[in-house]
């Protein structure tokens, strides 16, 4: 399902050509994109939660579809004035708002009321909400070159899907497909997932990870989630990929030459 809606909503997508389309962007070898595989991305999960029954949770569509939602607004609306968790943080002190930092709020509330309906203990929703919101984050981080973070979604969910309750599993598994799905889009260049493709993406994963196992597995994850987080503000993660040679090869694979 959620392949089929992808694939399908692409192609209707990428024959928009409208003149000054807010919707493109100039990816990082300067070549036109399009931002629109993101919001086909957030339908495309959204219906394969929605086709995987009751069992995936109202709760678990109502957190992706947010995640999306708000990822829309950013791409749509947002500056790139401020960088990082430093860079908002910083600007908020100036007295500026900026739209980063009205997403980054965003999926922190509706992380934690997501984690709310699944957990009642507090510690259980603190980590619940680091690992949908954080997720959303991390893989947005990846979102830098092509096919980047659709990888690292398809790597994370073989990771996640064996070890989550049916929930979980469900969650990883749309989180597969729609990455699987928007990848050759993503790697020939056409487009990019931008924050709603990357935000679902990770939010998917995160909700996964929510489900998995015990609360020291959760809590191991949490703070893998957090230290590369941190460590974004000070190190390039495509510095580091282009140094390992595994690495790099895993993410020029399939990429178009320069």
């Amino acid at each position: 399902m959620t392949a089929g809606v992808v694939t399908a909503g692409w192609r209707a997508a990428s024959r928009r050509t409208t003149l000054g389309d807010p919707w493109r962007r100039r990816n990082f070898r300067d070549r036109e994109v399009s931002l629109l595989l993101g919001p086909v991305i957030g339908a495309g999960a959204a219906a394969g939660v929605l086709a995987a029954g009751p069992r995936s949770g109202r709760t678990a569509l109502a957190v992706v579809s947010s995640a999306a939602a708000i990822g829309v607004y950013d791409d749509r609306y947002g500056d790139s004035h401020a960088r990082g968790l430093g860079g908002h943080a910083r600007a908020l002190r100036e007295g500026r708002v900026t739209t980063g930092m009205v997403k980054l709020v965003s999926l922190i509330t509706v992380a934690a009321a997501g984690a709310a309906g699944r957990y009642r203990s507090p510690v259980d929703v603190a980590l619940g909400t680091v690992l949908v919101a954080g997720g959303a984050n991390l893989i947005n981080l990846f979102d830098l070159r092509p096919g980047r973070a659709a990888k690292a979604s398809l790597l994370l969910a073989a990771a996640l899907g064996g070890s989550a309750d049916p929930e979980g599993r469900t969650a990883a598994v749309v989180a597969a497909a729609a990455a699987a799905a928007a990848l050759p889009a993503d790697l020939g260049e056409r487009a990019m997932l931008g924050d709603c493709g990357a935000g679902t993406l990770g939010a998917l994963l995160g909700w996964s990870a929510a489900a998995t196992g015990s609360r020291r597995r959760r809590a191991l994850i949490a703070a893998g989630v957090i230290g590369l987080t941190l460590a974004s503000e000070r190190v390039s993660f495509s510095a580091v990929i282009d140094r390992q040679p595994l690495l790099r090869a895993v993410d020029q694979l399939g990429r178009q030459p320069a």
